[in-house]
């Protein structure tokens, strides 16, 4: 066998019995410790873009006790997304409270204002009137993949702003909210989430906010949740437009799958993704549109579904009584169903 080398800048290219592999060496970091600053700079960058944003959150709210009501708190983190003051939170931390005051990434204290919440995506929206706010930047979550960076940042008891790093472990997960009901497509990512940390942002390296943290794991060693923020863009639109989210129900879990080029070709179909049911609960409106175990959604009334985040989105626009058309892939064949989803 016999190899050649040919030098280029940037670039060396291997001769092995005359097939050439290209391997690009520049700005490819050269030691560990060159990957470890690597590291540390985008993580304190995305950071720094993140902790203007940022805010403390405390709420105080009526607890029945054995010797009657008394004035309990709580507290946690949210994040400025629109320059006129509209915070993001869970749901759990401003449930039922009485009274909010925000803790700006200034020092100043402000009272808060509950614009709607929705306990089915443990979501919450409040706003603030403040000068100088600075609105974190949203991103898309429909480009992240396992094995990203994220960043995630939080406010825990007024303290100044903490940061833990990880990466995303997994996606498309579900997890039950407090209401009972099932979060479809949930980020799962090891970036520890501190006690008061619920609210705050997940960020890529960029900065750009991709998830809404929501929940850990105790027992799991570190394993945490967050609501993508394309599902929670739709929920903020339906809280700043109504304080509630009402949104029709299908009955089934949901999981984000990648069509087959050869699948896709075959029925003419323009989506790079589709979302498989894992699950139809018994006398649900799927289940008596027929829809069953393993088909795989790709659109409704037409609209093509890439994700779980473009099914919720849908049926968020979806009104009472309305009767749509779920389009399907069953054992490869492309199938219609139709279906009259519930209004809750």
């Amino acid at each position: 066998m016999m190899v050649s080398k040919h030098e280029t800048p940037g670039l060396q290219l291997v001769s092995t019995n005359g097939n050439e592999t290209a391997k690009v060496l520049q700005d490819i970091p050269q030691s560990d410790d060159q990957l470890l600053d690597a590291y540390s700079r985008s993580v304190s960058a995305a950071a720094e873009l993140l902790s203007r944003s940022v805010v403390n959150i405390e709420v105080e709210h009526a607890a029945q006790t054995a010797r009657g009501k008394r004035t309990a708190g709580g507290s946690g983190s949210g994040f400025v997304f629109t320059p006129d003051g509209y915070i993001f939170t869970n749901s759990h931390v401003v449930n039922e409270a009485e009274s909010i005051k925000v803790t700006l990434p200034d020092g100043q204290s402000v009272q808060g204002t509950l614009i709607g919440e929705d306990p089915h995506s443990d979501l919450a929206v409040i706003q603030v009137w403040a000068p100088g706010l600075v609105p974190a930047k949203l991103g898309d979550s429909r480009t992240l993949k396992p094995g990203h960076l994220v960043v995630a940042v939080g406010s825990p008891y007024g303290f100044q702003s903490t940061v833990t790093a990880g990466v995303v472990s997994a996606l498309g997960r579900s997890m039950r909210a407090q209401s009972g009901r099932l979060i479809d497509n949930i980020i799962q990512t090891d970036a520890a989430l501190n006690p008061g940390n619920s609210g705050g942002p997940l960020a890529n390296s960029r900065g750009e906010v991709i998830g809404v943290n929501t929940a850990v794991i105790m027992p799991a060693q570190g394993i945490c949740f967050a609501v993508p923020i394309n599902s929670a863009k739709s929920i903020a639109v339906a809280l700043m437009r109504d304080g509630h989210v009402r949104r029709a129900y299908l009955g089934v879990g949901l999981q984000n799958i990648e069509l087959s080029r050869k699948l896709a070709r075959f029925h003419e179909i323009e989506n790079h993704g589709a979302t498989l049911i894992l699950s139809v609960e018994p006398n649900s409106p799927a289940d008596k549109a027929g829809l069953h175990d393993g088909d795989a959604i790709i659109a409704i009334n037409g609209h093509p579904i890439n994700s779980a985040d473009d099914l919720h989105r849908l049926l968020l626009e979806t009104s009472d009584n309305s009767s749509c058309t779920i389009t399907a892939v069953r054992h490869s064949q492309k199938m219609d169903f139709a279906c009259v989803p519930l209004l809750k």
